[in-house]
């Protein structure tokens, strides 16, 4: 049986007859150890003071570098995030709720969604203006579609799901919601700032890009990607100064013959891994 600090165990007859004095009096002393044990104060470690606006330690705070005035913008995004991205330390959707207007930034954390329980959600997918950020033979090119749209003609709203690929991947296949708004993709050739994290290849950006480079096709404004990504770069590069190290894409990895880890031997999955030498559709991370 397990000992529970403050639980003190019966003494019971040994095999030769009842316990006797001595034992008792060490068995008392045992109790009294454990409720000395449990009398003591449970210290909790105390959690750094955050900054409220990015999210960051005090002491690495990055509201430096984000702008002194959220950007004026009529798109709405609405971030769909897994699970797994919301106890990420270094994740990138805090930066970019930052830099927006309240509203503007809206984080919807799950990884199933249906009309009775996201009512709201719902409503945004099959709200006609609303755009789902995904690669795939049915996307559109964004830039294609709004070249010839006024700036706040249209007050598009725009999906993107945050999540490693496969996760935004499953996420993105089995929720019908998600089927719903016009999909679109980023054409643009582009290359990761976000070197502290994993690409699946070269061409795959993490959230706040893809949002920093939606948001300046929609805008009709480039100077809205390099304001958001200014506490991007910030990150990173305090990041790598302080012994982090680069990751170089799997792609890049493959390409070079870098990539050290077994190669899979599922079919499936050797055809992903071929994929990505040869995908050239900018998908978010």
């Amino acid at each position: 049986m397990d000992h529970v600090p403050g639980f003190c165990p019966s003494v019971s007859s040994g095999a030769n007859g009842p316990a006797t004095d001595e034992s008792s009096s060490t068995d008392d002393g045992l109790c009294d150890a454990f409720g000395d044990l449990a009398a003591l104060p449970v210290e909790v470690g105390e959690r750094r003071p955050t900054c409220l606006r990015c999210r960051r330690p005090q002491k690495v705070c990055l509201c430096p570098f984000l702008p002194p005035q959220p950007l004026e913008v009529s798109t709405c995004l609405y971030v769909v995030q897994h699970p797994a991205e919301e106890s990420r330390v270094l994740r990138t959707v805090p930066l970019l709720a930052a830099c927006l207007p309240q509203g503007k930034c809206n984080v919807i954390v799950g990884r199933r969604f249906n009309e009775e329980k996201h009512p709201e959600l719902a409503a945004v997918c099959r709200d006609s203006r609303t755009l789902i950020l995904y690669p795939g033979p049915k996307s559109q090119n964004l830039e294609e579609l709004v070249q010839y749209q006024e700036v706040g003609a249209v007050k598009h709203n725009v999906i993107i799901i945050d999540g490693t690929w496969s996760q935004a991947k499953n996420m993105f296949l089995k929720n019908s919601l998600f089927h719903l708004p016009k999909q679109v993709q980023l054409n643009r050739t582009l290359s990761s700032q976000y070197v502290i994290r994993t690409q699946p290849s070269n061409i795959c950006l993490s959230t706040l890009e893809c949002a920093a480079v939606a948001l300046s096709i929609l805008e009709h404004n480039d100077d809205i990607q390099e304001v958001l990504l200014r506490p991007l770069k910030a990150l990173c590069s305090f990041q790598l100064q302080h012994g982090a190290q680069v990751h170089h894409s799997k792609e890049h990895l493959l390409k070079n013959g870098m990539y050290d880890k077994p190669m899979p031997k599922n079919k499936r999955k050797i055809k992903r891994m071929e994929k990505l030498v040869t995908d050239h559709n900018v998908c978010p991370r």
